[in-house]
């Protein structure tokens, strides 16, 4: 008998949109309203950078323990307590009177928060989705891009309007009172999904990590792709951390203007490649193994020029421009971050393979904000910025050289593989 409720699929669907809105709100707020803390705790962009990068490098950190612990703990309360911590961190941060407390609130408490939300959360998905899981999970990571764009221009009005702690205030009371409604609404039961348990059962024998390491660490590819994506994550979190900024300061725009444009149509024409990217490769896969790989390049190397454009030009609408380029290649370069690094991986590993290249590419990409800070403080953040296309240039390289030199040997036959 088949017990997986047919409508309640969708309710846990919406709950986790909700909950990924906020998740990706809460870590984009305090880009928005920089400027305003600037000015009120009297710091440095140097400061203001190690916030950012703190954050970073905690949650690259932690996530591969989030995916782990998802094994062990139920995930639904997984999903609770990581929206109540990174939600109590928010609104915490709203108190702070330092950079040691922006650090304690922000950095600490929101970044190791978040850090277990999407392990669990998209597991969840896929226990009660099955021939609406790719649907399910694309409708889901939606609120990634609606999450950004909308807090950066809520968080950018209410810190005009009442200060920067108030929009602090505001995310993090919602994100409480969501984290209750998830304890109350949220299900993770056995029965729900026990008659497609044969999909996602674990193997009989759990896999050792000695056995995991040494498959996944003797994969050439892997390290490339790893190290690229680090460049990727370096070029985005400095972007995302400083490009309000940016706008605000040589263009004169309004804390609430610059915060939405910043983001706005970068994001919009980042979903725009990402539908591309992964509709051309899906389709020339089958006749073309390395077209995922190539598409990771082409988009970092094409995205390249556009990213030099949006430090180095002196005209509002040409940074559009570019932010709209850098956005759309950025898309297509995602379209294919993980599916490139499956070609390579074993099914049975991909698990513990991901959480290693996300480790490696948010601990890299960690140090950007601070850099970029320091950047700012001693020559100027046009150059920062500028600077970050020759990031991407070597990230593309990387995977262009995997493509050449390792792929054809790491590949993996999947229907010979299974």
């Amino acid at each position: 008998m088949n017990h997986q409720p047919r409508l309640y699929k969708w309710e846990l669907l919406a709950i986790l949109w909700v909950a990924y809105f906020l998740n990706q709100g809460d870590r984009q707020i305090y880009n928005a309203v920089l400027p305003l803390i600037k000015a009120d705790l009297k710091v440095s962009d140097v400061q203001l950078g190690m916030v950012a990068t703190a954050f970073t490098l905690l949650y690259g950190v932690f996530v591969p323990l989030a995916g782990c612990l998802g094994d062990f703990v139920t995930k639904k309360w997984i999903v609770c307590l990581s929206l109540l911590t990174f939600s109590a961190g928010t609104l915490c941060t709203g108190f702070s009177t330092s950079i040691l407390l922006l650090i304690l609130f922000r950095s600490v408490a929101t970044g190791v928060g978040e850090a277990f939300y999407y392990p669990a959360a998209n597991s969840l998905i896929g226990q009660y989705h099955h021939s609406t899981r790719a649907q399910a999970m694309a409708v889901h990571q939606s609120s990634l891009y609606v999450g950004i764009i909308a807090s950066s221009w809520i968080a950018g009005w209410v810190g005009e309007s009442h200060g920067w702690r108030a929009t602090f205030y505001t995310f993090g009371s919602f994100g409480l009172l969501m984290a209750a409604v998830v304890a109350m609404r949220l299900r993770n039961e056995h029965r729900d999904f026990e008659d497609v348990r044969k999909d996602n059962q674990l193997p009989e024998s759990q896999v050792k990590l000695g056995e995991v390491l040494r498959s996944v660490l003797r994969t050439p590819t892997l390290y490339f792709l790893s190290v690229a994506f680090g460049a990727m994550v370096f070029a985005t979190v400095g972007y995302m951390t400083w490009m309000p900024t940016f706008l605000y300061e040589k263009f004169h725009l309004s804390v609430k203007d610059a915060a939405l444009n910043s983001m706005l149509y970068h994001f919009i024409f980042a979903f725009v490649g990402v539908m591309v990217g992964g509709r051309v490769s899906d389709r020339l896969a089958a006749r073309r193994p390395t077209i995922r790989m190539e598409m990771e390049y082409l988009g970092l190397l094409l995205g390249a020029p556009f990213i030099w454009l949006m430090g180095t030009s002196s005209n509002l609408t040409m940074v559009y421009i570019a932010l709209a380029g850098f956005g759309f290649f950025r898309g297509i370069y995602d379209s294919n971050l993980f599916a490139a690094l499956f070609d390579v991986i074993p099914p049975r590993y991909r698990s513990s393979a991901t959480g290693l290249m996300l480790c490696c590419a948010f601990t890299v990409g960690a140090t950007s904000p601070v850099l970029l800070g320091y950047v700012k403080q001693h020559i100027s953040l046009d150059i920062g910025l500028s600077s970050l296309a020759f990031v991407y240039l070597l990230g593309a390289a990387l995977i262009f050289i995997a493509t050449k030199m390792f792929f054809a040997k790491d590949y993996i036959h999947e229907m010979k593989s299974e």
